[in-house]
C-alpha cells in the first residue's frame, strides 16, 4: 500500500523549503561579508557569488541590499504564532502572546544575528532610511493577519488602524535610533518594553 505523502513532501512544500534555504544562505553570506569588508564595500555581486546564485536571483529574494539586513523571519514567526492563539483572546492580546512566543523561539544564534543586524540598522544610514519602508510593509502583514482573525477585509478602517497602532508602538520604542544599544541584553529589554507598551495600547492608552 502506498504511503500518503505529507504536505512537506509535496512539490510545493519542497520548493518552499528550497527557497527558504536559498534565502537564508544569501543572508548568511551577506552578513559574513559585511563583517569582513564593511557594509558599503560589499557589493550585491560579491554576495551573489558567495551564495552561488546570480544577481538576478539575489534580487528575487531581496529587492535591495538594505533588505538583507531588515528582512528576517521575525514577521513569519510572529504571524504563525498569532494564528495559534486562542480565539477568546482580544486581537491585541493575541499579538502580545505571539510576540512573546516569537521571541521565546529564538536560539542563541538567532539572537546573535539579531544583535548584528540591529547594529547595522543603527549605524548604516542607508539601512536606517530603508527601515521606514520596512515598517510600512509590516503594517500590511499585520493587517492581513488581523483581517483573517476578525473576518474583515485587510483594508477595513478598524483593521488598518489597529495594525498601524501596533507598529506605531514598536516605532516609538526603537526611534529615534540614537542612544540605544544593540547588545543582547538591550534587545531582550526592548522586547519586554514592547510587551508593556502593547499592554498599554490594549488598555486604551491610559495616562
Amino acid at each position: 500500500m502506498e504511503m500518503l505523502s505529507t504536505s512537506q513532501d509535496r512539490p510545493e512544500g519542497l520548493r518552499e523549503r528550497k527557497k527558504a534555504r536559498t534565502r537564508a544562505a544569501i543572508r548568511q553570506h551577506a552578513l559574513r561579508l559585511f563583517r569582513e569588508n564593511g557594509y558599503q564595500r560589499t557589493t550585491v555581486e560579491q554576495i551573489a557569488a558567495a551564495a552561488e546564485v546570480s544577481p538576478s536571483t539575489f534580487f528575487r529574494y531581496f529587492p535591495t541590499k538594505e533588505d538583507l539586513v531588515l528582512q528576517d523571519d521575525m514577521d513569519t514567526r510572529m504571524i504563525e504564532a498569532f494564528g495559534r492563539q486562542p480565539s477568546d483572546l482580544s486581537p491585541l492580546g493575541a499579538v502580545r502572546a505571539a510576540v512573546r512566543e516569537m521571541f521565546g523561539s529564538y536560539t542563541q544564534a538567532d539572537l546573535d544575528t539579531l544583535t548584528e543586524t540591529t547594529a547595522l540598522t543603527l549605524t548604516v544610514p542607508e539601512v536606517r532610511a530603508r527601515a521606514m519602508d520596512e515598517f510600512a510593509r509590516t503594517i500590511g502583514i499585520i493587517a492581513e493577519a488581523l483581517a483573517k482573525r476578525s473576518g474583515r477585509p485587510a483594508d477595513d478602517l478598524a483593521v488598518r488602524t489597529t495594525a498601524g497602532a501596533i507598529i506605531g508602538v514598536m516605532m516609538s520604542l526603537t526611534m529615534p535610533w540614537e542612544g540605544w544599544s544593540s547588545d543582547r541584553q538591550a534587545i531582550e529589554d526592548l522586547f519586554q518594553h514592547i510587551d508593556q507598551a502593547l499592554a498599554l495600547l490594549e488598555a486604551g492608552l491610559p495616562l
